[in-house]
């Protein structure tokens, strides 16, 4: 079994305490902004009713107690104090494409690592499920130290068991699973069928945030000639024309119209979508994406 997270498991706690410092920096920035709102937001609890006051938001209006009384009401929610992360990781053939020496797998791991810290820093309850061809684990939330180390060591243990990717049954795993709006992180290649109905449903109680994990390869072939290929997930057989100009116009244009699906697919679903290669600091990227996606409206992906 290779360790892809922590290049040993002897090294795992070395690695840990890195990712711990830079989760550090992913927690402030979720706390100082990206997800105060959710943190600290509307709940789903209803608690009764007020006056209206001077700079309400008029979409809480009660107008049958506005009504009833003569002048505004407006409905008044419980605060969610707590706010759980459930994380949604892609371990199949393709994740262990790479290029320049690390493959995708390294990057979501790493990616989940950090989230599982973050929400750990903010005392969140975390939990996840993992996937090839099949569902190898998943746990509910739960929040705490021991938690976020099983979760490592399970990102850690990175081994392709079963071809193909269910992507969409882990979806459909985590509706039935999550009974509290939850934040929920997909990370994977997104190279799966089947997904988008379980995405739609996942979206429709909590907020969905897609995050594409990229190698330079998903749209610049090596020009080596021409040479077999075999789909990771299928275990398809094709020849591919390195040195085509055509063949490699179409391989990026393929790229970059996946790409753009999915992230319509996302903004039509009111889902947040980043993609993150292997080649960029995942620190970066995550804390970016949560600074450019607080709105006013105090939703994480409001406005979308």
């Amino acid at each position: 079994m290779q360790h892809l997270l922590a290049g040993s498991r002897d090294s795992l706690s070395q690695k840990a305490s890195y990712l711990r410092v830079a989760a550090g920096r992913l927690a402030d920035s979720m706390k100082s902004g990206g997800f105060r709102s959710l943190y600290r937001g509307q709940g789903i609890e209803f608690a009764g009713v007020r006056e209206y006051l001077r700079g309400d938001d008029v979409r809480a209006i009660d107008w049958n107690v506005t009504a009833r009384m003569g002048k505004p009401f407006v409905k008044m929610f419980e605060e969610e104090h707590e706010l759980q992360i459930f994380l949604i990781v892609d371990r199949s053939s393709s994740m262990f494409v790479g290029s320049k020496g690390k493959v995708k797998y390294e990057t979501a791991a790493e990616a989940a690592a950090l989230l599982a810290m973050a929400g750990e820093l903010n005392e969140s309850p975390v939990g996840a499920v993992f996937f090839d061809g099949a569902i190898h684990f998943s746990c509910r939330p739960e929040a705490g130290r021991t938690q976020t180390m099983h979760l490592l060591t399970r990102l850690d243990e990175a081994e392709v068991t079963t071809r193909g990717s269910v992507l969409g049954s882990a979806i459909t795993g985590a509706v039935q699973l999550l009974k509290h709006h939850s934040l929920v992180f997909i990370i994977s290649d997104f190279r799966s069928a089947g997904w988008e109905e379980p995405f739609k449903l996942l979206a429709q109680k909590n907020d969905v945030a897609a995050i594409q994990i990229t190698d330079s390869t998903d749209w610049e072939m090596p020009e080596v000639g021409v040479v077999p290929f075999v789909d990771a997930e299928t275990g398809r057989r094709l020849v591919l024309p390195t040195l085509s100009r055509a063949f490699k116009s179409a391989w990026r244009d393929d790229y970059r119209k996946r790409t753009a699906r999915l992230e319509a697919f996302c903004r039509r679903h009111g889902a947040g979508c980043l993609s993150i290669s292997t080649e960029e600091d995942v620190v970066r990227q995550l804390s970016a994406f949560f600074a450019s996606r607080v709105q006013a409206s105090g939703s994480l992906w409001g406005g979308m």
